[in-house]
């Protein structure tokens, strides 16, 4: 597994993430379809066999059992020194002052809640799972600062928000000399591309790396269009990937995975990561051949002709982050 720095960081992560939403009690959170430890376990495994040693949870995922179920599948499979560990802070956990948001006591309250259940002293990377506008940005960027100085996180990331937000985070950390950002998650596939009219440009100037996630298009772009699996007929945010303007661009990676030979999966994965600013691509697993399919389009090198291909049936759309 090829490894990559992180936005302008010393860090270096693999070019795959592995995606643990998919992980965590069933009937805990918003899915119905996530996999309990027993069947999460082999993915771990086979991640770890793979290097795929980037892992991407949050501590809203099905109510903190995602964060569980990583935290023990590091210690059963790999190592703390093994894994960069990611995980997120922004989602309800509880009615309470602290209980969400990105207030100093919110963030520090769940940076704690999220070590415990993962069982570990730090964070490697620790994302702000979205923006909070009732919140000054000054006292988010503080107290991110802090947990960094206080070692519970060691690198800082955000997720899903416009860019004027993210500038206005990242100038207040600039403004006071307190810790940047150095990775976005940004949803970004060749059905999802809006962020590349700010967001993305904004982030190679700044010297942030991208970590899409969706990098798939919620498995739309890994099939012909109009198979549907379990989880694209029940779950509410992968049906919002179902819009006929789509189409052609689904036919059209399904013409260039035809003619090379390959999975629909290992071409749509490949454009993503043929992007310079993109660090690392998180992927999720619920099948044996997922993480096989996505370690295999590291070796597809897209031409320039097919890379237009793809792009040129695409349409413009409102951003959606979920």
């Amino acid at each position: 597994m090829n490894n990559t720095r992180l936005g302008s960081s010393g860090l270096r992560v693999p070019r795959l993430a592995l995606g643990c939403m998919s992980y965590g009690r069933p009937g805990a959170g918003l899915h119905s379809w996530t996999l309990d430890e027993d069947d999460a376990a082999p993915f771990f495994r086979q991640a770890v066999e793979l290097g795929i040693t980037f892992w991407d949870t949050a501590n809203g995922y099905q109510s903190g059992t995602s964060e569980e179920f990583v935290g023990r599948a590091m210690r059963r499979f790999s190592s703390r020194e093994e894994i960069v560990l990611a995980t997120k802070v922004f989602g309800r956990m509880h009615d309470g002052p602290g209980g969400s948001g990105l207030s100093r006591k919110a963030i520090l309250e769940q940076v704690d809640a999220s070590l415990e259940r993962l069982g570990t002293d730090r964070i490697d990377v620790l994302y702000i799972h979205r923006f909070d506008p009732d919140v000054p940005v000054e006292e988010t960027m503080e107290a991110l600062h802090d947990v960094v100085k206080a070692g519970k996180a060691l690198y800082l990331g955000a997720s899903s928000m416009w860019a004027w937000q993210f500038a206005k985070l990242q100038h207040a950390a600039e403004l006071h000399g307190w810790t940047r950002f150095v990775a976005m998650q940004d949803q970004y596939n060749l059905i999802k591309r809006e962020e590349e009219r700010e967001m993305l440009p904004m982030c190679a100037d700044m010297g942030v790396s991208a970590v899409p996630y969706s990098p798939q298009g919620k498995g739309r772009l890994t099939r012909p269009r109009g198979e549907q699996t379990a989880r694209s007929e029940t779950d509410a945010v992968a049906k919002a990937f179902d819009r006929d303007v789509d189409g052609p661009v689904i036919d059209a990676v399904e013409r260039v995975a035809a003619e090379r030979g390959v999975p629909m999966a290992h071409v749509a994965l490949a454009w993503v990561l043929s992007k310079p600013v993109v660090a690392s691509a998180v992927v999720g697993a619920t099948k044996p051949h997922h993480l096989a399919d996505a370690a295999a389009a590291l070796d597809l090198e897209l031409t320039a002709d097919e890379v237009a291909a793809l792009e040129a049936p695409y349409e413009t759309q409102d951003p959606f982050w979920y």
